[in-house]
């Protein structure tokens, strides 16, 4: 019997060191636990960061903490402050204002020097977490670490007045922060830190594209996949995020906002709960209002002192890799209000123009308005007839031009690793276009196809169509090769060709029932939409130089 009990302990002390795993990083041991259903061990919930608090949260971060016991890294399900929406796909989270943690998955490997990625959530920069996405079925290759986080979100992140209390870009900061993490502490998981793919979805793909042109991240990773947006989308950077902080203040009630300190205060001291009220989804303009801004170069740790379009066009930042595309149907995000904003938009069409445009009256501004309606739905009213053209159009204003643009610019800086695709497949479960007989890939349907959505659509992979399945693979296989070579088909694959694009936005990889290289993406829509930004663009400022701060409160 003593024999017996002894064999059954050390089973159960064997059984119990399977369980976890214990690490060893720059603030302390972390202890993460085997993935119940994927060959890994996921480590949750680790502080990356801190996040001020109270009058100091508009701040950069600050070191995370460090401890000598080791820390249990379980799911705690953290979120930072953000909106709450009508069909919040946020449920069952702990909001918390200091919530900058990481989530680190490493495969089940004695493996060292693994290739690194490092995914950055999307969510219109005011909603979601690093936990909305795993990548369980990606990473069975067992050859690369996934690590996760949480960034401060709505004016708690991007609030943006050029006071030393509210610089700007809080969460962009947090961004930088979390790559610093990974340079100093990767190894300690098995993790190359010259290895590392940074990769984002939606407002994470604009802001990957922005990380790779700040000289505060420069260094920090090697390539990167921005999934459907860009750099220079109307929703990335505030084109005047005084005027902006000052429009919503008033919203609130706030009226002395022309007193940059009074207004600053006030942001500082309203509750948490009032500002994260207003979700901004119901924008016309293709903005949700604070996001990343041109900061006043104070020489402080500043994110980003120059607007996107400036740097593509020097070419003063660092060319790396790109997986660069976007759905072929992006503007099916906004089919959900097509029955409301139809009508709207024959009523009045230049209040849907995207916010990076300007004109010298209001004359010039509905001629313009008149022009890019023609081109899109000819002398029609917007309708059911013409919904696809409705989808078009905000596919354009919001993801596909910018990124096409973006994409011109680079080639004309020198970077020549830019592998430009549109995904495009559908399957019969996907649903029809209303008042259609279409079926169309949704925004960001490409990161549902690499990832496990699991937190947003429950989805059983098992129970996915056979050409699903098989597009699945396929895709994971490019964003694999990407993430292990910089390309995303090496020589010797069986995938077909894929060069470099060219400043002609050509070749581009269609990702549909078939892969097909083909010449120029969206070429008359580029073009009409070329003409237009390069009449009537409105390039992002940072805020003006504050005025001394009064006596009485220094």
């Amino acid at each position: 019997m003593k024999w017996w009990t002894c064999v059954v302990f050390a089973c159960a002390a064997v059984l119990a060191d399977d369980e976890w795993r214990e690490v060893r990083t720059a603030q302390g041991p972390v202890r993460g636990r085997k993935h119940p259903t994927a060959d890994m061990y996921a480590f949750y919930n680790i502080p990356y960061a801190t996040a001020p608090t109270g009058e100091d949260k508009f701040k950069a971060p600050l070191p995370g903490p460090v401890w000598l016991e080791p820390f249990d890294a379980v799911d705690e399900r953290v979120v930072c402050p953000q909106a709450k929406l009508p069909m919040d796909i946020m449920k069952n989270v702990v909001e918390k204002e200091n919530c900058l943690i990481a989530n680190v998955f490493v495969p089940n490997t004695e493996e060292k020097n693994l290739s690194v990625v490092v995914y950055v959530h999307g969510g219109a920069f005011i909603i979601g977490s690093g936990n909305m996405i795993q990548a369980t079925h990606l990473m069975k290759t067992n050859d690369f670490i996934m690590v996760s986080f949480n960034y401060r979100l709505g004016i708690h992140g991007f609030l943006c007045l050029g006071t030393e209390d509210a610089p700007g870009n809080a969460g962009m900061k947090d961004q930088v922060a979390l790559l610093r993490w990974v340079q100093k502490n990767i190894a300690s998981f098995g993790g190359n830190p010259d290895d590392v793919t940074i990769v984002g979805s939606s407002a994470g793909s604009a802001s990957v594209d922005l990380l790779m042109l700040s000289k505060s991240a420069e260094g920090l990773f090697h390539r990167v996949i921005p999934e459907s947006g860009g750099n220079l989308a109307a929703f990335t950077v505030q084109r005047d995020p005084v005027e902006i902080a000052k429009t919503h203040a008033k919203k609130l009630n706030f009226n002395n906002v022309d007193d940059i300190y009074a207004l600053e205060e006030f942001y500082k001291t309203v509750p948490m709960e009032l500002l994260t009220s207003d979700h901004f989804f119901d924008r016309t303009d293709a903005t949700f209002v604070f996001g990343p801004c041109v900061e006043r170069d104070t020489g402080d740790g500043a994110f980003l002192t120059e607007s996107p379009l400036s740097i593509l066009k020097s070419g003063n930042y660092r060319k790396l890799p790109l997986l660069y595309g976007f759905a072929e149907m992006e503007g099916l995000m906004r089919i959900n209000v097509f029955e409301l904003w139809k009508h709207k938009m024959n009523e009045k069409f230049s209040d849907f123009l995207p916010a990076d445009l300007k004109f010298d009256s209001e004359e010039e501004r509905e001629e313009v308005a008149n022009k890019i309606k023609r081109f899109y739905f000819g002398d029609k009213p917007v309708g059911d007839e013409n919904v696809l053209k409705y989808v078009d159009y905000f596919s354009d204003v919001y993801f596909a031009y910018s990124m096409l643009w973006a994409v011109k610019l680079h080639a004309e800086a020198g970077n020549n690793q830019v592998y430009l695709y549109e995904y495009s497949f559908v399957d019969e479960d996907t649903p029809l276009v209303p008042h259609t007989n279409v079926r169309g890939a949704d925004h960001c349907t490409q990161t549902m196809a690499v990832y496990d959505m699991k937190n947003i659509t429950h989805e059983d992979e098992s129970l996915a169509t056979p050409e699903l399945q098989k597009m699945k693979k396929v895709v994971r296989e490019i964003w694999h090769n990407f993430i292990k070579t910089g390309v995303p088909v090496p020589e010797g694959s069986w995938l077909p060709a894929w060069p470099a694009a060219g400043a002609d936005r050509a070749p581009h990889m269609s990702l549909g029932e078939r892969l097909e290289l083909r010449g120029a993406l969206l070429p008359e829509r580029t073009r009409f939409w070329d003409d237009i930004y390069q009449r009537y663009y409105r390039d992002a400022v940072p805020p003006p130089t504050p005025p001394p701060r009064p006596r009485s409160e220094l």
